[in-house]
C-alpha cells in the first residue's frame, strides 16, 4: 500500500534579509508542520527556491536535509507516526539528477521528486530515459509533471510507460489538466493503486481526491498545515461535504498564494502571519504592493 497519501507540504526555505539561510526559522516550520498534522514533507522543490541554493558537500541543501530528517525521526520516535519524506533531486541535466537521486537514497528519503528536464525540451523518448536512468538509482520515484514551469507535458500515454519502470511510486500532477489527471487515474491508477496520483495544484485538490487521486503537495500548507490534512483526510474519509466546505473556504487564499509568483506569495502571507519566511533571492523579488493587499484579504477572507 502507498505511503504517499494526503498533505504533504513543498517547505520553503526561509531566510534572513541578508539573504542568508535562517536554520533556525527552517527547524521551527517543520516542527510548526508536523505539530499541526501534516502527512508529509517534500523539502528542495522549485517552492524551496533550490536552484539558488548551494549544494557542495556540507552546503545549505545537505543542512536542510539534515534538520529536515532529525526532526522527523524525533517526531517519528515520540509519536509513532509515519512521516513520508519526498525530497526534491529535480534537474534539467539526467547525470545530476541521478546523483539527486543518489543523495536521497543515502539519507533515507522515501522517494526522490523527479521534475521532466526543463529548457532542454527533449523528446517523448528523451523524457523516458531521463527517468530510466533516475530509476536504477533504487530510490522510488515520483514524476513531476509541470508544463507550467518546464514548458513539456508528460502526457498520460507516456506517464503509463514510465509508470512501468522499477521504482516509479507516483506523479505529481500539476498539468493544471482535471481531464489528464483523470485519465492517469484512469489509465494508471486503476491498474496500479499502489501509484500515488498527488495533485501539484492546491485548488485540485478536491477534484483530484473526489476522482480517486491520494493527496497534494502543497504550496498552502507551508501556512495551513493542519487545514490542508483536514480537507485530504475528509476526502479520504468519502465526507465531501466537509471537504467542500473547507475547499470553499480556502478558495480565495489558493487563488492568492500565486498571484505574483510562488514562493515570493507563499513568503509573504507566511511574513505576514508571523512565521519565519523572511527574504528571497534573486531572481524572485517581494510581491508587489497590490499583491501584499490581496494576499492580506484572502488571508482575513479565508479566517487563518
Amino acid at each position: 500500500m502507498s505511503i504517499f497519501k494526503g498533505a504533504f507540504t513543498a517547505l520553503i526555505t526561509p531566510m534572513t534579509q541578508s539573504g542568508e539561510v535562517d536554520y533556525d526559522g527552517f527547524r521551527k516550520n517543520v516542527i510548526f508542520q508536523l505539530e499541526q498534522g501534516i502527512d508529509g514533507l517534500v523539502p528542495l522543490g522549485t517552492t524551496a527556491e533550490t536552484p539558488t541554493l548551494d549544494e557542495k558537500p556540507g552546503s545549505e541543501e545537505d543542512k536542510v536535509i539534515e534538520i529536515v530528517f532529525e526532526e522527523v525521526r524525533k517526531f517519528e520516535k515520540s509519536s509513532g507516526k509515519k512521516i513520508p519524506i519526498i525530497l526534491g533531486a529535480g534537474s534539467n541535466n539526467t547525470k545530476d539528477a541521478v546523483t539527486y537521486c543518489e543523495r536521497a537514497k543515502k539519507a533515507g528519503a522515501d522517494a526522490a521528486l523527479v521534475v521532466t528536464p526543463y529548457y532542454n525540451k527533449p523528446s517523448k523518448e528523451g523524457i523516458y530515459q531521463h527517468f530510466a536512468a533516475c530509476s536504477k538509482v533504487g530510490v522510488p520515484i515520483i514524476v513531476y509533471n509541470i508544463q507550467g514551469r518546464t514548458g513539456l507535458n508528460i502526457p498520460t500515454d507516456l506517464l503509463a510507460r514510465i509508470a512501468e519502470l522499477p521504482n516509479i511510486a507516483g506523479v505529481k500532477e500539476a498539468s493544471g489538466s482535471v481531464s489528464q489527471m483523470m485519465e492517469v487515474i484512469g489509465q494508471i491508477k486503476n491498474k496500479k493503486p499502489d501509484f500515488a496520483v498527488l495533485s501539484g495544484d492546491d485548488a485540485l485538490t478536491l477534484p483530484l481526491m473526489a476522482a480517486g487521486g491520494d493527496g497534494i503537495i502543497s504550496v498552502a500548507s507551508n501556512l495551513i498545515p493542519g487545514l490542508m490534512h483536514e480537507l485530504t483526510a475528509a476526502c479520504a474519509a468519502g465526507d465531501f461535504k466537509k471537504a467542500r466546505e473547507i475547499h470553499y473556504r480556502l478558495a480565495p487564499f489558493f487563488k492568492a498564494e500565486f498571484c505574483d509568483g510562488n514562493p515570493s506569495s507563499i513568503k509573504y502571507a507566511m511574513n505576514y502571519k508571523g512565521l519565519p519566511a523572511g527574504s528571497l533571492r534573486l531572481p524572485l523579488v517581494e510581491v508587489t504592493e497590490a499583491a501584499k493587499k490581496t494576499i492580506e484579504d484572502a488571508i482575513k477572507a479565508c479566517n487563518l
